[in-house]
């Protein structure tokens, strides 16, 4: 595939990704919508579904849609080196235009909410207790557990006597969706499970520069590095993992 195609399939992909999870952030936090206090679990589908739309969407490019996913498809050999920037560029393009477009889609909701200086969490991951190193062992954990289960998870095969034997491939795009479901439930306490770099980083870029929300909060850019720093770690060490049971079967 050339670069422009996977740049242009990741774009779409995380655009749609980032338009639905931070939406659905958006109708649980903003007053005057249908969804208003809609609670953890009303966010937790939404992203899970919202995985599942953009993955379908960019499945040309093999929907990475992370660049922890990219890296990981990367070392463990499954993707080209020289086709990661392209990802990388496609991917962090597609999450600020997707978070603009919720932008838009709520507009008049941002208007009017009276705490315009708590909105930044629409967008962008933050913790509930801030602690630099446990901060970073909770996004590596959530994104190992992701990026495991896509190199792990069994695919087709033939079985005995021909029988095929579909594994996790039956599911498509809602496989992942139902992982990224449970790490939300079960590991997103701590820190709002970025588990995406470009998930995190693109939003919260559109919020400083190009969001006119009036009276919004400053982009935390001190916590910032680690919702990018912890999924590539989490990325990278679940590839490894993976060639390493590759390499004793």
């Amino acid at each position: 595939m050339s670069a422009g195609a996977i740049i242009v399939w990741e774009l779409l992909g995380t655009a749609a990704l980032i338009l639905l999870g931070n939406g659905v952030v958006a109708n649980h936090v903003l007053r005057k919508t249908n969804g208003n206090n809609g609670g953890m679990l009303f966010i937790n589908f939404g992203w899970a579904f919202a995985v599942f739309t953009g993955a379908s969407i960019a499945a040309p490019s093999g929907a990475h849609l992370n660049p922890a996913v990219t890296l990981g498809l990367a070392i463990a050999d499954k993707t080209p080196w020289a086709d990661v920037p392209f990802y990388f560029i496609g991917q962090f393009a597609g999450a600020i235009i997707g978070a603009m477009l919720c932008w838009a889609t709520y507009k008049l909701q941002f208007d009017d909410h009276p705490e315009p200086e708590n909105t930044l969490g629409i967008f962008s991951t933050g913790p509930q207790i801030p602690n630099v190193a446990w901060n970073l062992v909770t996004e590596i954990i959530g994104t190992f557990v992701l990026v495991a289960w896509i190199l792990l998870s069994p695919t087709y095969a033939a079985g005995d006597g021909g029988t095929p034997n579909f594994g996790n491939s039956a599911l498509g795009y809602a496989g992942v969706s139902f992982v990224v479901l449970v790490i939300g439930t079960s590991l997103g306490g701590p820190t709002g499970y970025a588990i995406n770099p470009a998930r995190d980083l693109g939003p919260r870029i559109a919020y400083a520069f190009l969001m006119p929300i009036r009276n919004k909060a400053n982009a935390n850019w001190g916590y910032s590095w680690i919702p990018v720093v912890g999924p590539l770690v989490g990325g990278a060490l679940a590839a490894l993992l993976y060639l390493v049971v590759h390499n004793l079967t």
